[in-house]
């Protein structure tokens, strides 16, 4: 089956290079990818891992600068492609470039649809506490992750998993899925489960400003939201003497039930740790932190800095 490959670095990564080196019942005839961005501190232009690794397998690479363009149609119609594999895009695709291929655009999505619809799939499901997460093969329509399901496959999430943790895993994962929903399409094989429209959730793109740590609420969701936000956005608080930290995990505790609650967001005295009252009487560890313009340091060494 040949194949069109879009998407970006990094989730697309792993997926890309599954099937253009251990799948070679599927040729890769192409792949779209943003155009190359400025990097680091001289900012230049470096070319993506995406497009390195098809320019070493010798594949015409297409950088639009957007896909809704007749030019973008006709430079993906001249690879002839069977179907269209989606990882990580970032642009929502048309219905003229949805319905070029036989076979349609696959989807590979970093959640168990239709838990998750959107571009923070992955944090979400941290943050809400779910106990399993996955990838899901869709067959691609205009609404936003809503078309049919080939096929999904579980992965649990454990009780100190990150962000940063899972996404590896999952796009791994959704190496293995694309291949399989492959397979399963060019044998005849594959069916299409409508999504359950009473079970759908939202995962809306996160931006900087989700990564602010919110002391109201319990200390198992903010350990949760620390974990959530590593490595993008980043969780962060304010001290009182106004300087940023960012903390790089947590752990909620049980307050102390001889002392009156403390507003949440004040630090209380813990042996030394670095801990602050949270919502509900609960009070949480901030194990790791990282202050404004320093290193990753434990937090009992953060506030011995802070008491000096």
């Amino acid at each position: 089956m040949r194949l069109v490959f879009l998407g970006s670095p990094p989730f697309a990564t792993p997926i890309f290079d599954r099937l253009l080196t251990k799948s070679p019942q599927h040729e890769v005839v192409g792949l779209v990818t943003p155009p190359d961005r400025p990097r680091g501190r001289g900012r230049a232009v470096v070319r993506s891992e995406l497009a390195a690794a098809a320019d070493a397998a010798g594949l015409p690479v297409i950088q639009p600068a957007t896909t809704k363009s007749e030019e973008f149609n006709d430079s993906l119609r001249a690879l002839n492609a069977d179907v269209l594999v989606v990882a990580s895009y970032g642009e929502i695709l048309r219905q003229p470039v949805l319905e070029m291929c036989k076979y349609g655009a696959l989807n590979v999505h970093g959640s168990l649809l239709p838990r998750w619809r959107g571009a923070s799939p992955i944090q979400r499901a941290v943050a809400a506490g779910d106990a399993k997460t996955g990838v899901s093969i869709q067959r691609m329509v205009l609404a936003l992750d809503a078309g049919d399901v080939i096929l999904s496959k579980e992965l649990p999430i454990g009780p100190d998993d990150t962000s940063a943790d899972l996404f590896d895993r999952l796009a791994d994962l959704g190496a293995d899925a694309i291949v399989e929903a492959l397979d399963r399409i060019e044998a005849g094989t594959a069916t299409y489960t409508p999504q359950d429209q009473e079970l759908v959730t939202l995962a809306p793109k996160l931006t900087k400003s989700d990564g602010r740590i919110d002391f109201e609420r319990p200390a198992e969701e903010i350990a949760r939201h620390v974990r959530a936000m590593t490595t993008w956005p980043g969780a962060r608080c304010t001290l009182k003497d106004g300087r940023d930290l960012v903390v790089l995990s947590a752990r909620p505790l049980e307050a102390h039930p001889e002392n009156a609650p403390a507003e949440p967001g004040t630090r209380v005295e813990r042996d030394g740790r670095l801990v602050f009252a949270a919502g509900e009487g609960t009070e949480v560890e901030f194990v790791s932190v990282k202050p404004a313009g320093k290193g990753a340091m434990d937090g009992a060494a953060f506030l011995r800095g802070l008491r000096v």
